[in-house]
């Protein structure tokens, strides 16, 4: 099938940049948030994002125009009900999820396809909310969305070849490189990124190293473009936490397993560079010093 119109549900941090590289492959885009406050800040910051690539001269004035002029707000759900594809990029709540897209099935004809940026919940819980679970898929895309390539397209047992296929098709028209895989949960990414991460907080604890030469090894030593650290303030260390410990309740393999020091950071609001503390200080966010965490 031909998707032409597109649904964005969500347009915080990874719902804004969908929707933006979305509308400047081409497509419609209507894009549903709970308030005009939060659509009105992802709307802001896919003009600031939008214009930075202009003053790389990456894209033209023009190209900019075009793309806002294919986006379209709504605080309503039922406003997608014409959509070819709805991508969901609302908070990491099954519940939220389900209910969401128990309603996205109720309003969209049979022909659309429902989809999840999810970073870490089963594709498959989620489908079982609707009345189409081969017309069901995974889209995760990486964060920054307008910077990075990868798209993991995920499949569930009940997905049918041809939906499979026209997602896989979908994220190449949008620029992208599409990888293939499985509702297993982490997916290919964070399969393999969470447990590298959650070793290097081990390595920490144990007194390998501090903060800084951990991450310049990393960084330096295996080319990696930023070290663990540095890696985990951006992502956030309550992202990394929940995650750990979704896949830890999937797994029961220790390599999975939060480490005490994650727990800990958290617990005292340190999430990273949204909080202005994790494993850096970023009172200076442009130049972040590491953290006196007294750990030996």
């Amino acid at each position: 099938m031909e998707i032409q119109k597109v649904g964005v549900v969500g347009c915080g941090l990874m719902g804004s940049g969908i929707a933006q590289v979305i509308a400047q492959a081409g497509f419609s885009v209507t894009v549903r948030e709970v308030s005009d406050e939060l659509l009105d800040k992802g709307f802001q910051g896919i003009e600031r994002s939008l214009q930075k690539f202009v003053e790389k001269n990456q894209l033209s004035e023009v190209e900019k125009k075009a793309t806002l002029s294919r986006l379209r707000r709504t605080t309503s759900v039922a406003e997608l009900k014409d959509s070819d594809l709805v991508i969901e990029a609302i908070t990491e709540n099954p519940k939220l999820k389900k209910e969401l897209f128990a309603e996205l099935d109720r309003l969209c004809p049979k022909h659309t396809i429902l989809a999840s940026n999810t970073s870490s919940i089963s594709i498959t819980e989620m489908a079982a909310a609707t009345k189409r679970p081969e017309r069901f898929i995974g889209l995760h895309f990486m964060n920054p969305v307008p910077l990075m390539k990868l798209v993991e397209v995920i499949r569930t047992i009940q997905t049918s070849d041809e939906v499979f296929e026209t997602g896989v098709a979908f994220a190449e028209k949008l620029g992208k490189v599409p990888v293939r895989t499985w509702d297993r949960v982490g997916f290919i990414v964070n399969r393999l990124l969470i447990p590298y991460l959650l070793d290097c907080i081990h390595a920490l604890e144990q007194g390998f190293g501090s903060i800084p030469d951990i991450d310049k090894s990393i960084h330096l030593g295996l080319n990696h473009p930023m070290g663990p650290f540095t890696l985990l303030d951006f992502v956030g260390l309550d992202t990394t936490l929940y995650i750990a410990e979704i896949m830890f309740e999937e797994y029961r393999e220790p390599r999975f397993a939060p480490p005490p020091l994650l727990k800990r950071l958290v617990a005292a609001g340190w999430y990273g560079r949204k909080s202005g503390r994790g494993f850096y200080d970023y009172s200076d966010p442009k130049n972040p010093k590491p953290m006196n965490l007294q750990l030996t």
